[in-house]
């Protein structure tokens, strides 16, 4: 019974050694491994798969942008999906599941981006070229952190305040409206037609022959000139 059993072990230490013998260094049972866990199904751009998230126990991290952390990052930061998950150190009016360029973290927008989150709250998105001093530039337009143009500061160069597409600041031409605003309000109280016409005139069958059209004209070079002398004084 005894020779049985050596002859057991020594067949089974000559099968060990020879499998051992014939098997890459890396498939043999007593290498250690990585684990391949992945914490994210795909990782391109906006990802280092060389990183290891310890509270997951799996391999990736999401690289987010600067802008989108408080800590005053000059560089695009790697963090884990806890820390995440709990908002350490992220900015609220920024959101981290949109990629901007190579990082993670495009700031919260509405209306078609014409409005964008500062601080909780959202604000109008410029149109390029209307804010003298802009804090940030966004792909609709500009945005302030500070007080927005009034209608006053806006009038001066003939905008208003009006969604204009993806941005706001519609142009009215200075030589054909006037744009009247109320003390520091950012919407204007009217916009007036300077050429003395009803733009909200359809025409209809009124006018039928020269006379009533003589008529009309000389109503509109009435109402021109009295406008004028209101708002063009000398």
């Amino acid at each position: 019974m005894r020779n049985k059993l050596a002859i057991s072990v020594l067949c089974l230490g000559f099968a060990t050694t020879a499998f051992a013998a014939n098997t890459p260094w890396w498939e043999r049972p007593t290498v250690c491994k990585l684990d391949p866990t992945k914490c994210y199904n795909v990782m391109g751009t906006g990802y280092d798969s060389g990183l290891w998230d310890s509270d997951f126990g799996c391999w990736g991290m999401k690289i987010i942008c600067p802008e989108a952390l408080t800590t005053g990052e000059d560089y695009p930061t790697p963090m884990g999906r806890n820390e995440i998950s709990k908002g350490t150190n992220l900015n609220k009016d920024f959101d981290l599941s949109i990629l901007n360029g190579d990082c993670f973290g495009a700031r919260k927008t509405k209306n078609n981006g014409a409005m964008a989150s500062v601080d909780g709250k959202y604000v109008r998105v410029w149109c390029n070229g209307i804010l003298d001093n802009p804090d940030e530039y966004l792909e609709n337009g500009e945005i302030t952190f500070g007080t927005e143009p009034t209608c006053a500061d806006l009038a001066d160069y003939g905008y208003v305040a009006t969604e204009n597409g993806k941005c706001y600041g519609k142009f009215y031409d200075p030589a054909k409206y006037y744009i009247e605003c109320n003390s520091n309000e950012i919407t204007p109280s009217r916009i007036i037609v300077l050429n003395g016409a009803d733009y909200s005139y359809s025409g209809g069958n009124n006018i039928t022959d020269s006379s009533s059209a003589a008529k009309l004209f000389d109503s509109m070079e009435k109402t021109s000139a009295s406008q004028r002398e209101i708002y063009f004084k000398k």
